[in-house]
């Protein structure tokens, strides 16, 4: 059995946890989980623990490396990944990360790759909200591409930021244009996509980012566009939820898994 632990306790959390407690992840053991806030945590251990599945609730991030797992699964935040990502690769345990958007730092993700190559651990982008990832790449591979990111949101979900306007409520309106980086030091936490999307096409200072609201528009669309002379294509994800995050975050895990790999 492969040991696990998860730092960030919400709601993507519960359900990468729950997969374990339906045995959709045979093959792993969730031994310990880590939050800033320690009543987060202590939920969620009493959930595996009725479930029949007992795990360590750990109040530092060095007690949860102590466990000694063979992966980590982050779903906290991009600071927290920038927080915990060294210290973990260095102990030689892998990461599956969904604050992709730490990665946009250029000299943290190559500290990241350094680490990570020199210790014998990987990081393991999960696809988020967003996909398509094996495409992108290869078109990329091929050379002399063209990439684009468009992400759409409804208002209500613009309403307490401060790049809402009243005119949203009524039209389409263009709430951010520029680079996977500076989309995401803009959005810490929504437009982490963008920045895989980057990392598996142009880069974070290359890719053009468009951040679009809608009247009425309920969940998230991230569409992703990549041309070269031979390939055009288009990945076009709606969400109503975050919840394929998380679900993600399981498939990552069992296809790391798994005898044949997508």
């Amino acid at each position: 059995m492969k040991k696990l632990v998860i730092v960030g306790c919400g709601y993507l959390a519960d359900i990468v946890a729950g997969a374990l407690l339906q045995g959709l992840l045979p093959g792993y053991d969730l031994v310990g989980i880590h939050s800033r806030t320690i009543s987060k945590a202590e939920r969620l251990a009493s959930k595996m623990e009725a479930g029949g599945c007992p795990c360590k609730v750990c109040p530092t991030l060095e007690e949860l490396l102590d466990l000694k797992p063979d992966f980590l699964v982050e779903a906290a935040s991009p600071a927290a990944m920038k927080e915990l990502a060294l210290a973990t690769l260095k102990n030689g345990i892998s990461i599956v990360t969904l604050s992709i958007g730490a990665l946009a730092d250029t000299h943290f993700y190559e500290e990241v790759k350094k680490t990570a190559a020199s210790h014998g651990a990987r990081v393991y982008i999960a696809s988020g909200a967003t996909g398509g990832f094996d495409v992108l790449r290869t078109a990329t591979l091929m050379g002399n591409v063209s990439a684009r990111f468009l992400n759409e949101k409804g208002v209500r979900a613009l309403r307490k930021s401060p790049f809402y306007t009243s005119e949203m409520e009524t039209a389409n309106r263009i709430v951010f244009s520029g680079t996977a980086r500076e989309a995401i030091n803009t959005f810490p936490t929504g437009l982490n996509v963008a920045v895989a999307a980057s990392l598996a096409t142009v880069g974070p200072e290359k890719l053009q980012v468009t951040m679009e609201s809608t009247p009425d528009f309920v969940g998230d669309r991230q569409r992703v566009e990549i041309k070269n002379e031979q390939v055009h294509a288009v990945v076009d994800v709606y969400s109503a939820t975050p919840e394929i995050a998380a679900w993600s975050v399981v498939s990552t895990l069992r296809n790391i898994n798994s005898p044949i790999v997508f």
